[in-house]
């Protein structure tokens, strides 16, 4: 009898102790998988700021754009309203006078 409940404590020890392991196995891990995520969301953080500065850098750059753009139309204009008026002019300079 007295081997069986030395068995007894033996296994009931032994039951303790993993289920002390288990908890503590447990535990780090729930550690773990909390860093993880902490990580993840710092990753996440960071990309989206990066994603923020480049789309606030592309909206810049299209401002720009837009604005060299109707500078470039504005000089063409001129130009054109320029070449139009020259031609203008011309045409009248050479034109005959009824009245000589």
């Amino acid at each position: 009898m007295e081997l069986h409940e030395e068995k007894s404590a033996k296994e009931t020890l032994r039951k303790e102790t993993l289920k002390d392991e288990e908890s503590r196995s447990l535990a780090r891990e729930q550690v773990r998988k909390k860093d993880y995520l902490a990580k993840e969301q710092e990753i996440e953080k960071d990309q989206n700021a990066q994603t923020d500065r480049r789309r606030e850098e592309r909206t810049k750059e299209d401002i720009k754009e837009l604005a060299k753009e109707k500078a470039r139309k504005e000089a063409y204009l001129t130009r054109e309203k320029k070449i139009a008026s020259d031609q203008e002019a011309r045409k009248l300079k050479n034109k005959p006078n009824g009245s000589e």
